[in-house]
């Protein structure tokens, strides 16, 4: 089987906010912006991978989803417990200290895990966990 991973989606609250964050913290393009005011959705994507996409969502906006649904996503958002992506760098010093120049909530800096892996860890501005590891 020929698949690669084309998009994830990850909720936002904020649009603007998350445009910041990804955009012109972790230098990521955008590709598309589709809606209006809060109900936008945003496609981005770091430069140089034109088949990786992120969508940015509005959380809950699927007419399927009952109020003690919508309750329950926004309560974890809140939590930071809804949505996750885990991104890689060659140079986790440096990624970051520029991500961190960006006033973000920093969750871990770099650290070696008992794993064997170097990572770091912030919350994008919709309490997504954001890890980026170390390529080696």
């Amino acid at each position: 089987m020929d698949i690669t991973i084309h998009a994830s989606f990850l909720p936002h609250e904020d649009p603007e906010a998350s445009l910041a964050f990804y955009r012109d913290t972790l230098g990521f393009e955008v590709r598309n912006d589709v809606g209006s005011g809060k109900m936008r959705w945003l496609t981005v994507g770091p430069p140089g991978q034109p088949g990786t996409s992120v969508v940015l969502h509005p959380p809950a906006a699927d007419p399927g989803i009952t109020e003690e649904e919508r309750r329950t996503i926004a309560e974890m958002m809140a939590k930071g417990t809804y949505g996750m992506i885990l991104l890689a760098t060659r140079d986790l010093d440096a990624t970051f200290e520029r991500v961190q120049a960006g006033d973000v909530e920093v969750v871990q800096e770099p650290t070696e895990q008992p794993y064997g892996v170097r990572d770091c860890a912030f919350r994008d501005p919709a309490g997504n966990m954001v890890r980026i590891n170390e390529v080696r």
